[in-house]
């Protein structure tokens, strides 16, 4: 997203819980080895586990399923609002040529009160268009030496009725970022999980490292390109990542959708540096809308927004969770 130019809460009950009770379950029947190749084709082909291969256990270290009462913010000791067009110091813009201002209104992030945070942008009369863009005031989100970690979070991509220009993101960046507004970036990391643009109802899944113009093809990064993502605008979908460091020689990325792998990055596409600087270490989660910019460019091959976008529709977010192995 950036490169392309608390504990857990009370348990529900109901369908919204067995699906994440599913998904997770899912989840947790993947191989946590012999998944190397880099599509889902070859996640198709995998064996099936064996007790050398049984998953491990997994403990959640962060979670929020966005049970604040209809209309309000986030919770300031979780998570903290970007504000304006740039992080301080940063390239402007957040460094794509997006053209929203982002800000911490109740207007354009807040709880429904159904158990979601809703991520709205807004164009005002004038053309102008504000939008929310959040992060986990954790930064220390990580795969341990010799386990693995998962980001995962169930959302609905927004469904405008025009949407020639819509950006939805949901994303880690290295936390060495924070401090010095992204100014290292492709450097320290970041691993996109879920984006799409201009309402197409897809999503692509990306590894930014190393140096612009370098091993990850910076700023496209490594990237599956978008795909199919069936049904993503009308209902709730699970985007994960699996940072796998259970062989220090042979580390992995593997992003999933609905428990199904899609896309994988392996270590020893890149330099042994560059891997460690943009994986060993610990990440935050951000989520945002945004409006234009190169990659929705990139793809209509035109300039976005069009002039006939719709305002107003919101990234609706259902729940958040960060585990570990160890």
């Amino acid at each position: 997203m950036f490169g392309t130019d608390s504990s857990a809460k009370k348990t529900r009950v109901g369908p919204r819980s067995r699906r994440r009770f599913l998904a997770l379950m899912t989840t947790m029947s993947l191989p946590v080895a012999g998944l190397l190749g880099a599509t889902a084709a070859d996640a198709a082909g995998a064996p099936a586990p064996t007790a050398a291969t049984a998953p491990a256990a997994w403990t959640t270290v962060f979670q929020d399923e966005f049970d604040g009462a209809a209309g309000t913010g986030l919770n300031a000791q979780d998570w903290l609002y970007d504000k304006g067009t740039a992080y301080a110091g940063g390239a402007a813009n957040w460094g794509t040529g997006e053209i929203e201002t982002s800000t911490d209104s109740t207007d354009n992030v807040y709880h429904d009160g159904n158990g979601h945070l809703v991520i709205k942008p807004i164009r005002d009369s004038a053309g102008n268009w504000t939008s929310g863009r959040v992060e986990s005031q954790r930064t220390d989100f990580a795969a341990p030496a010799g386990g693995q970690m998962e980001i995962s979070a169930s959302l609905q991509q927004p469904a405008p009725q025009s949407g020639l220009g819509y950006w939805p993101a949901f994303w880690a960046m290295g936390a060495d970022a924070r401090p010095v507004g992204a100014t290292n970036w492709p450097n320290i990391g970041e691993l996109d999980i879920m984006e799409d643009v201009n309402a197409l109802s897809q999503h692509s899944t990306t590894f930014h490292c190393g140096q612009w113009a370098g091993e990850c093809h910076d700023p496209d990064g490594i990237s599956s390109g978008l795909q199919p993502c069936a049904g993503c605008q009308s209902g709730f979908h699970t985007y994960s990542v699996i940072v796998d460091r259970t062989d220090a020689a042979a580390e992995q990325l593997r992003f999933s959708l609905d428990g199904t792998q899609t896309f994988a990055v392996n270590q020893n596409q890149v330099s042994d540096v560059t891997w460690k600087a943009a994986v060993d270490h610990g990440f935050f989660a951000i989520f945002d809308v945004a409006i234009g910019g190169s990659y929705p460019n990139k793809v209509c091959g035109c300039t976005s927004p069009s002039a006939d976008i719709s305002s107003g529709a919101g990234m609706i977010i259902d729940s958040f969770s960060v585990k570990v192995t160890s």
